[in-house]
């Protein structure tokens, strides 16, 4: 239903900021580079030589401890060169994390159930990992690759953090840690100071690859994620293709990607207690002093069912850059699109491409979240500009656009062009708060049409 406030903007709109039929413009380059991106990533190369977990001494009872088994089937393929590591169909049991080599895929089969240890005390000792885009020594990913090439995880199967696992646990206990890392963090101690693990309280990915090259995460289904699913890096040229979220939890994130480079997600299917897919490069001061970007992205033909559809940030420090989605379908929730950041940040998110997307419902379909407050009293804006929505088809929003930017810092140099939008429910479809070159080009809502470039601020 169009309100009668809807009326009263496209006047206010008219008349302050004069509708224009405003420039056309071309995204066509842009999207030659993402076909480019396409071609250019780089697919692991592994050895077809097998190493069945049954050959070292698995027993799939469910109930048996299978990780010594996959550890020396992982170490016989690495030291004959690499392979792949195959779990069979069954119902195998893992009481503590597996870590990956370099030239091995861990292949989980079609008909095959790893269900992963509840005891958090299993992922001891700790490892360099990374908590919300901080450096820390902590609790072992589930499945975990430092410094590695060539590897993968594969098959049909089924990854489970375990319903009971600890970790979820953790939720109501982590804030003390949470910001001791962080203050850690913006004061530059040194990552080998940053101990935690055992006696605190910060969970842990289902997945993570750390200082990667040549990635492929395919077809596996994921269920019961501690924390984020699929965590990628520092890691460059990398394929999530085919794989199956359905995770619940909070802060279940279906795949991040962080000061990653050539990276694409395609044809998967996320059902996630948090965003689908989302771009991060480090949090505050340590993201900015490392400064690895997240660039030459591509996520497309995705299934996507998050809390929110697709994200950027809000650890976004080390700077975010071409990155595309196209084609993808995104069912329900909070924000279809949310970029965020905060005043401790910095960082500059620029060159997005988002077209041909079929959306549900959500409460918010762009929503720019730039000016949270600060926690460690610093002031260090976000820049995000030159990103562009087309070709967008919507069912139902509440509100349509809703920008916060700190005041000096406007979001800037952003395009909706050719969206369709059926139906707002929602008082107040636009809230804006400092952007500047705002750009609406063929913007249908309900009946009615938008064609408008605005500065408020």
């Amino acid at each position: 239903m169009v309100k009668i406030f809807w009326y009263v903007f496209l006047s206010m709109i008219a008349i302050l900021f004069f509708t224009t039929a405003a420039m056309a413009i071309d995204t066509q380059d842009d999207w030659n580079m993402a076909s480019q991106i396409i071609q250019s990533v780089q697919r692991p190369i592994i050895p077809e030589k097998d190493y069945a977990i049954t050959d070292f001494g698995a027993i799939g009872d469910g109930v048996t401890d299978v990780r010594p088994a996959i550890i020396k089937a992982i170490d016989a393929a690495s030291n004959d060169g690499g392979g792949r590591v195959v779990i069979p169909a069954g119902e195998w049991y893992c009481k503590g994390p597996i870590h990956l080599k370099s030239n091995i895929n861990l292949h989980v089969s079609e008909g095959a159930h790893l269900l992963f240890s509840p005891d958090a005390k299993d992922y001891l000792p700790v490892v360099l990992t990374k908590y919300e885009g901080t450096r820390v020594y902590n609790y072992s990913p589930l499945i975990y690759a430092y410094d590695v090439h060539d590897v993968a995880i594969t098959g049909k199967g089924i990854i489970d953090g375990n319903k009971d696992s600890e970790f979820l646990t953790f939720t109501s206990k982590c804030s003390e840690d949470v910001n001791l890392l962080r203050r850690m963090g913006a004061e530059g101690v040194p990552v080998e100071e940053r101990m935690f693990g055992e006696g605190h309280f910060l969970r842990t990915c289902m997945i993570e690859f750390y200082d990667a090259e040549r990635v492929l995460l395919k077809d596996y289904t994921v269920t019961n994620s501690p924390f984020w699913v699929n965590h990628l890096n520092y890691t460059n040229h990398a394929i999530v293709s085919g794989i199956s979220i359905d995770s619940h939890n909070a802060n279940n994130d279906g795949v991040n990607i962080e000061s990653s480079s050539y990276v694409i997600v395609e044809r998967s299917k996320f059902r996630t207690g948090d965003d689908s897919v989302v771009i991060k490069s480090g949090r505050d001061y340590y993201g900015r002093l490392v400064g690895i970007p997240s660039e030459n992205i591509v996520v497309y033909q995705n299934d996507m069912g998050g809390e929110d559809g697709v994200a950027l940030g809000s650890e976004m420090s080390g700077g975010i850059r071409n990155v595309f989605f196209t084609d993808n379908v995104l069912r329900n929730g909070s924000s279809a699109f949310r970029f965020k950041s905060n005043l401790d940040r910095g960082g500059m998110v620029e060159n997005i491409r988002i077209r041909n997307m079929d959306i549900d419902t959500f409460e918010r379909l762009f929503w720019f979240q730039l000016n949270y407050p600060g926690e460690l009293g610093g002031y260090y804006p976000s820049v995000y500009k030159n990103i562009v929505f087309e070709n967008i088809t919507v069912k139902n929003v509440q509100t349509i656009f809703e920008a916060h930017a700190p005041e000096g810092f406007p979001l800037q140099d952003v395009t909706m062009k050719n969206i369709i939008i059926e139906n707002v429910e929602g008082d107040i479809p636009f809230i804006m708060e400092n952007v500047k070159n705002l750009h609406f080009e063929n913007v249908k809502i309900g009946n009615q049409y938008l064609d408008a470039t605005i500065d408020w601020y």
